[in-house]
């Protein structure tokens, strides 16, 4: 029997006529090419079971080539250590949740290191794809591969972002024995879990900083959570100590006016909707939604609302005092959307970083980020993963979301440790609207409220629909 690679699976050609490939192995009977397949993920599996039952098996399936031990790495911090640990006890798969800032990249290339065995990075953005390269050169000597962003070249060391993997791993799924994807918990949605079924790789490394519950496609296609740590347990250690402080915006009259009238226009569908679909998700409200003029017209006002929200002029005002407060720090700002970005970026004459700058351009308003030549950046969720600018202190969040896996992460912008920083995070919330029960959500993932700085007003706001 030989096994080869092709397209993403393992082939069978002239199987032994003693083996059945469907019963032993769980093989798909190709009717277009006649030859068994199965997702190149199974390799491991495959070798295995074809070795206890003594099959002869001349095998070209991927051989993923060992690395020169020329790698150079700083001194690891004791969690980083203990995370890479974990993870070789569990069989070098697996997914280390570590907060953002606290240096989970290095841990993933010292895992590689340790292995030392060709490596696929998958990221989700370009400014990752950036982050780790510049990141691996400063560890390893030779050539690294880049697929995304107009890069195309592929090298034992090889990062590449998640649309880019997919097209990509039909053909080189075969040439690495160590997959690490960063920001894991995006696998099975922004990251297919596909993409993973088309690798080889029997080692797996995932990282976030927001681990997913126990039986997702993280758990199937990478494996278990091996080690995790919160914020709270690495402040004043790995992470800088913060201080966080919800900063209340009154709206005005006319601003109130709007907002509670096409919220209102708004909840009374969702309410309707629930009762004629209890348990409706928000994909499905959004799909009823489409079928009618009413629904339409309250989707409508559901955007209006958020948009009067998401920068009223008591925002405006607040933010230019919280500047002036932070002049000379470097400034992280965070927004709900795109359009509120651009906006900032205007009103303020600061840099918007968002999914339609080029390379070029981001990579130079980062370097003057990092160089203290620019001090404020504004995005709506370009920032939001996997930002390493370690002089940044402090971040400002003019609207978002009730994630608490956002919110951590943005937070994390801001923590990275260096001697003497205190870092400090504002939220901008709207009374009387649903930026408030927003605040209360994501603060969930930073710890009990007793352990955060700054008092949080505005219980008395009425509930509503999702927001």
């Amino acid at each position: 029997m030989r096994i080869r690679f092709d397209r993403g699976t393992i082939v069978f050609d002239r199987p032994d006529p003693g083996i059945d490939p469907a019963q032993l192995l769980g093989a798909t009977w190709d009717l277009e090419h006649h030859v068994w397949r199965l997702p190149a993920e199974r390799l491991t599996d495959v070798r295995g079971r074809l070795s206890a039952k003594r099959v002869r098996v001349l095998d070209q399936a991927g051989h993923p080539a060992g690395l020169e031990p020329t790698w150079t790495l700083p001194e690891l911090r004791w969690y980083q250590r203990e995370a890479i640990g974990a993870w070789r006890d569990a069989g070098d798969r697996g997914v280390i949740a570590l907060p953002t800032g606290s240096g989970k990249t290095l841990a993933a290339i010292a895992a590689a290191a340790e292995l030392s065995v060709a490596t696929l990075v998958l990221v989700p953005t370009r400014v990752l794809l950036d982050q780790w390269v510049r990141a691996l050169a400063g560890c390893w000597p030779h050539v690294i591969g880049r697929l995304g962003d107009g890069d195309y070249s592929v090298a034992p060391i090889t990062v590449t972002t998640y649309a880019s993997a997919t097209s990509w791993a039909p053909r080189i799924g075969d040439r690495f024995g160590l997959v690490i994807v960063d920001e894991a918990h995006h696998v099975g949605a922004w990251c297919p879990a596909e993409v993973l079924e088309m690798l080889v790789a029997p080692a797996r490394l995932g990282l976030t900083a927001t681990p997913t519950p126990p039986g997702s496609a993280v758990d199937r296609k990478i494996g278990p959570l091996v080690y995790a740590l919160a914020i709270e347990e690495l402040v004043g250690d790995g992470l800088a100590p913060y201080k966080v402080e919800t900063v209340d915006i009154q709206l005005d009259r006319n601003e109130r006016e709007r907002y509670r009238v096409m919220r209102g226009q708004f909840n009374r569908f969702y309410s309707q909707t629930q009762r004629e679909n209890p348990g409706a998700s928000w994909r499905e409200v959004v799909r009823i939604a489409q079928r009618s003029p009413h629904g339409r017209d309250a989707m409508v006002a559901w955007r209006g609302s958020r948009a009067v929200i998401a920068y009223p002029e008591g925002k405006r005002a607040a933010l230019r005092q919280l500047l002036a407060k932070h002049a000379g720090d470097r400034v992280l700002v965070f927004t709900a959307d795109n359009a509120t970005a651009y906006t900032i970026a205007r009103d303020l004459l600061v840099m918007p970083i968002t999914c339609d700058i080029g390379r070029a351009e981001r990579e130079l308003m980062v370097e003057r980020f990092r160089t203290g030549e620019s001090s404020v950046l504004v995005s709506s969720q370009v920032l939001d993963e996997g930002f390493d600018v370690p002089d940044a202190e402090v971040a400002i969040i003019v609207g978002g979301t009730g994630s608490e896996r956002r919110h951590v992460q943005r937070i994390g912008r801001v923590l990275r440790p260096r001697p003497g920083k205190q870092a400090h995070v504002y939220e901008l919330a709207a009374l009387a609207s649903v930026e408030i029960r927003q605040v209360e959500s994501r603060r969930r993932g930073l710890g009990s409220s007793d352990e955060l700085d700054g008092a949080f007003v505005g219980a008395h706001h009425q509930t509503e629909a999702r927001s």
